[in-house]
C-alpha cells in the first residue's frame, strides 16, 4: 500500500489523512503485458506534477544525443516537423529547435507545460489521445519524427494512446518510444520502479504486440542505460519499405530463453524484493543503533515506493535534499521526511547518504565528491544494498 509517489506534503497537510492504493503488479496470460491496475486516473496524477527532466544534466546530455541520433536516422531539417508526447519542461525539444527544426510538445501537467513555454517551446497543454492526434494533425499535419520517450508506460488507456501515436505518425515518419525494460527491472530487484504512474511494464515481445495491434512495426530495439535499464523502440507504419533490423528478433529471443513469454517465467520477484527490504532495514537499523545520523540525497517520486514499502520514516533517514526547488520544503507522501535545498547536507553533515535515484549514482557521486572531507559514506540499496566508492 503506497500514496502516490510525486504527492509530495506541505507543512499543513502533515496532519491530514492520506490515500494509501495497492500497489499489486499483475500478468496477462494472453498478450504477456505487465501492469497496475488503475487505481489512480492520469488525470489526478499528471495534471500537476513535481518531476521536472532538467533537473538531471545527464538526462538532458541524454536527451540531446538522441536528438542527433534522430537527425541523422532521419534526414530531419528545417522543412521536417518534430512532436514530442509528454514533453516535460522542454529538455529534449530544446536541442530540437535549437538546430532549427519546428517542433511541438504535449505535455498535460499545467505547471511544466507552463515552464516550457517560458523557455520558447511550443507546447501543448493536452493530456494525449486519439482525439488530440487528430487535432494536432488537422491544424499543422503529420509528424516525421514522433517521439513518446518515458510515457509508454504512463498511460491507463495504452489502446487509444496507441492509436493517437499512429495517426500522427506521417507517412515514412520515425517513432521513438524509450521505456523501462521489465527485463533490467526483475533482474536488477527495480522494486521501486513499480507505482501508481506507471500503469505498465514492457518485454519487446509486449511491446510489439501493442503496436501490431494499431499498424506499427518495430524497425529497430536499442538497449538502454537509463532508469536503471531501458528501450528504445524504433518504430514505423506496417507499410513502411524499411526492413527490420536484426536487433528485434535478437531480444525477443533473449526474452523467450529466459522464460518471458510464459507467465510462470516471471515468478520469484516478490522473495527477491522482500530481501532487498530487509537488508536495507538491517543496515539503517545497525548504523542507527551505532548513533550515525542519515540523510537521503534525491527525491524522485520511484523513492517513495521504496520509502513506504519498507516503513521508513524520519527514525531512520532523517532528512533529504533535492535540487528540484518544487519539492524543497516539502515531505516525503506517506513517511513525512522533510526534504531541504542540496546546500543542507554541509551543515547537518550526516554519516550517511542513502542515493535515492540509484541510476544516476555515478552523478550524483561526482556532485557529493565534498562529503567525503567530513567522512559521509555513500549507500544505494537497489539494485543491491552497497557502499559507493
Amino acid at each position: 500500500m503506497s500514496p502516490p509517489c510525486e504527492d509530495f506534503l506541505t507543512e499543513e497537510r502533515l496532519r491530514e489523512p492520506e490515500t494509501f492504493y495497492p500497489l499489486d503488479v499483475r500478468i496477462c496470460d494472453r498478450c504477456l503485458l505487465v501492469q497496475l491496475p488503475t487505481y489512480l486516473s492520469a488525470q489526478s496524477i499528471f495534471t500537476e506534477y513535481a518531476y521536472f527532466s532538467s533537473f538531471s544534466d545527464s538526462w538532458v546530455a541524454h536527451a540531446s544525443r538522441f536528438v542527433d541520433e534522430a537527425i541523422l536516422r532521419q534526414g530531419l531539417g528545417p522543412r521536417s516537423r518534430v512532436v514530442e508526447i509528454a514533453s516535460n519542461d522542454g529538455y529534449l525539444l530544446q536541442h530540437v529547435l535549437a538546430r532549427g527544426i519546428p517542433a511541438l510538445g504535449v505535455e498535460p501537467a499545467r505547471n511544466i507545460a507552463a515552464v516550457a513555454e517560458e523557455k520558447g517551446i511550443p507546447t501543448l497543454n493536452e493530456f494525449f489521445s486519439l482525439a488530440v492526434a487528430n487535432a494536432i494533425v488537422e491544424s499543422s499535419g503529420q509528424a516525421d519524427l514522433l517521439v513518446a520517450n518515458n510515457v509508454f508506460a504512463h498511460v491507463p488507456d495504452l489502446n487509444d494512446f496507441t492509436a493517437g501515436l499512429a495517426t500522427l505518425l506521417g507517412p515514412g515518419g520515425l517513432l521513438s518510444i524509450e521505456v523501462a525494460y521489465l527485463v533490467r527491472l526483475i533482474k536488477g530487484n527495480e522494486l521501486d520502479t513499480i507505482y501508481h504512474e506507471h500503469f505498465m511494464y514492457y518485454t519487446v515481445l509486449s511491446a510489439e504486440a501493442v503496436l501490431a495491434r494499431h499498424g506499427l512495426r518495430l524497425l529497430d530495439v536499442e538497449e538502454l542505460e537509463t532508469h536503471g535499464g531501458s528501450i528504445r523502440l524504433w518504430v514505423v507504419h506496417d507499410d513502411d519499405a524499411r526492413a527490420s533490423n536484426e536487433s528485434v528478433v535478437a531480444l525477443k529471443s533473449k526474452e523467450r530463453a529466459a522464460g518471458l513469454d510464459r507467465p510462470d517465467g516471471y515468478a520469484g520477484f516478490a522473495d527477491r524484493a522482500e530481501a532487498t527490504k530487509l537488508n536495507l532495514l538491517e543496515f539503517l537499523i545497525e548504523e542507527r543503533r551505532r548513533g550515525a545520523t542519515i540523510a537521503g540525497y534525491g527525491a524522485p517520486g520511484k523513492g517513495n515506493t521504496l520509502l513506504n514499502y519498507c516503513g521508513i520514516r524520519t527514525d531512520l533517514v532523517q532528512f533529504l535534499v533535492d535540487r528540484n526547488p518544487y519539492k524543497q520544503g516539502r515531505y516525503t507522501p506517506g513517511t513525512h521526511i522533510p526534504i531541504f535545498p542540496p546546500e543542507h547536507l554541509a551543515e547537518a553533515r550526516p554519516d550517511v547518504i542513502l542515493i535515492m535515484p540509484w541510476n544516476l549514482r555515478d552523478e550524483v557521486a561526482r556532485q557529493l565528491a565534498h562529503t567525503r572531507s567530513w567522512g559521509a559514506r555513500l549507500v544505494v540499496a537497489i539494485p543491491k544494498l552497497e557502499v559507493v566508492e
